[in-house]
């Protein structure tokens, strides 16, 4: 018994005798498609059409993840947990964790003049 594969021209469904499988490369991906000769002419137009202005573009590349500018430093040669443990320890009100007021930064250099950042 003998078996007839069709190919099918997969742009506009034709059934010619010139369909064949066509493979085809764009940007380093390759692909393959069922074609006549007609549209296969046609795919090979638009790729060098787009190869041309791809040639003269510039990539995008996408946009990172943007990194938080480091802020100056608010006492010199101490730590956030140096001032946390002096505030606590002085009754000068902090927050456990997160950001510290300037005003604890203020009233820490004032105790210790030698943190006073160099402005």
């Amino acid at each position: 018994m003998a078996e007839k594969v069709i190919l099918v021209d997969d742009m506009d469904g034709t059934e010619e005798s010139d369909v064949a499988k066509r493979d085809f490369d764009v940007l380093g991906r390759k692909f393959t498609i069922d074609l006549s000769d007609a549209n296969d002419k046609r795919l090979r137009d638009a790729i060098e059409t787009i190869e041309a202005f791809v040639e003269k573009s510039r990539e995008v590349k996408a946009a990172g993840r943007g990194r938080k500018a480091a802020s100056p430093a608010k006492v010199k040669g101490y730590t956030n947990s140096d001032v946390r443990e002096w505030a606590q320890n002085n009754g000068v009100e902090v927050s456990e964790k997160g950001s510290i007021a300037d005003e604890v930064y203020a009233a820490f250099i004032e105790a210790h003049p030698d943190a006073k950042p160099d402005a």
